[in-house]
């Protein structure tokens, strides 16, 4: 007769506390990463994004030869771009939230990754960091394309042309900080691109319109303006870095109010 053996709990070997950590952050990062590049959504922003910067930036070029204007740096052309570009940017960003509550799929990013700021977070470093490189590399097609079109109205120096093309990165990357904290607030993407379309580009034309000294300075601190005098080098009305920090204040207010509101409310 066969001698069953059993091993009670006791017996049982003692796992390391390591095998119940998870990924971490890092972990949640690459879920992310891995779900981005899965969907047709970055390809399609980039193709869009290629199309809209070369268009743009040969126009650009074209409008300052024949208005005859004096020289400038040609990186002003790919700068110039960027008032439409960060709307591609928005689309990448929000729809990585949107979709997902959209399909239900929220529940099991949830699941995977139970602590809320990390998945937040995750979203917000894949989509920033996708930002930031498809910046410089657009920045830099958008130059080589406004070169052409310019002849003889645009300089380049490459000290300053890298500093424009990391500044278009990284106002786009803080772009999509802002867009994920928006997403998460609102959860449907209609509610999300129509705030970031009134805050990026509608707020702004409303408040230039009347010729208010006011209301200007009011939107020198939005972020689409604050992120322009940033890019462009500009010391009028605040020096360059402060337009950095205005953008990044933005992107981390709305990042903290979507955590809070997907702390409190059900997935």
């Amino acid at each position: 007769m066969a001698t069953v053996t059993r091993t009670t709990r006791a017996d049982a070997p003692e796992r390391s506390r390591t095998e119940h950590t998870g990924g971490g952050l890092l972990g949640a990062v690459a879920a992310e990463w891995g779900k981005l590049w899965t969907t047709r959504t970055p390809y399609v922003c980039m193709a869009v994004g290629v199309g809209l910067t070369a268009v743009f930036a040969f126009y650009y070029g074209s409008i300052a030869r024949i208005n005859d204007e004096p020289v400038q740096a040609v990186g002003k052309a790919p700068i110039a771009s960027v008032i439409l570009l960060q709307f591609i940017v928005v689309v990448l960003a929000m729809t990585t939230v949107t979709s997902e509550y959209a399909t239900g799929s929220i529940r099991t990013s949830l699941q995977w990754v139970p602590v809320r700021h990390r998945v937040q977070l995750a979203k917000a470093t894949v989509t920033g960091a996708v930002s930031f490189v498809g910046g410089v590399l657009l920045g830099a097609l958008g130059m080589a394309v406004a070169w052409v079109p310019f002849r003889g109205h645009a300089s380049f120096e490459t000290g300053e042309a890298v500093v424009q093309l990391l500044s278009i990165g990284a106002y786009l990357a803080l772009v999509a900080m802002l867009s994920v904290g928006v997403a998460f607030v609102c959860r449907s993407a209609v509610g999300a691109l129509a705030s970031l379309f009134f805050l990026l580009a509608g707020l702004p034309f409303v408040l230039l319109g009347p010729g208010s000294e006011v209301l200007r300075k009011i939107n020198d601190a939005l972020p689409q303006s604050a992120g322009d005098h940033f890019m462009r080098g500009d010391g009028d009305p605040y020096p360059s870095l402060v337009g950095l920090l205005i953008v990044l204040s933005w992107a981390v207010a709305a990042h903290l109010i979507g955590l809070a509101v997907l702390r409190r409310r059900d997935a």
